[in-house]
């Protein structure tokens, strides 16, 4: 078998069909594009309903969005440490899964300020509220926080008055240092005129 000699099998290939060739032809006048309506006149995009809402975006506003990295925490009021606990004693993920008040000593939790905490507690948990740690300090317990809640400026104009705010500081303390150098350069130059 040589180069030369290689072909197609019959019927794998066939001529392209030719359209609007005359009646004829067998595809002449409408050129298979039916008798005449928006379909026969021009292209139309894939997807396009006629001018109603398509598929496409009907769906997605009535599933919704569901954000496949979010986190969910059981909440654990002060309400139910206080009434498990006595006094002293230590609170974290396995204490409170062998209490049945989550789910699993690996789920993660937040402690709610929901309740009156009267003696103290060491709570070590992933997140806490800043009801709860004001609680739990107030009662003369201390706390741990594992995973605390870092806030994300995800807007540009929230950005630059974040940094607007933390650079005031610094702002008034040159602020300050200056006028304290101005005021003891007046000082001075009060003392050479009384010597004077």
């Amino acid at each position: 078998m040589d180069q030369h000699t290689l072909k197609q099998s019959k019927g794998a290939t066939h001529a392209r069909k030719r359209l609007g060739r005359g009646v004829g032809s067998g595809q002449g006048r409408n050129a298979g594009r039916g008798v005449k309506g928006q379909k026969k006149r021009s292209k139309i995009r894939p997807g396009f309903e006629g001018g109603q809402m398509p598929l496409v975006r009907r769906i997605r506003h009535k599933n919704g969005f569901r954000n496949p990295f979010r986190v969910e925490y059981q909440a654990v009021n002060l309400s139910q440490l206080a009434e498990r606990f006595p006094a002293g004693a230590t609170v974290d993920g396995a204490v409170l899964a062998a209490q049945r008040l989550i789910d699993d000593a690996e789920t993660p939790f937040k402690v709610l300020g929901t309740g009156e905490l009267s003696h103290a507690l060491t709570v070590t948990a992933p997140r806490l509220s800043a009801t709860a740690k004001a609680a739990i300090t107030a009662a003369g317990g201390s706390f741990e926080e594992l995973s605390p809640a870092v806030k994300k400026i995800r807007n540009r104009i929230h950005r630059r008055r974040a940094a607007t705010a933390a650079a005031a500081p610094a702002i008034d303390a040159e602020a300050a240092a200056a006028a304290a150098a101005a005021a003891e350069d007046d000082d001075s130059a009060d003392s050479d005129d009384g010597d004077e």
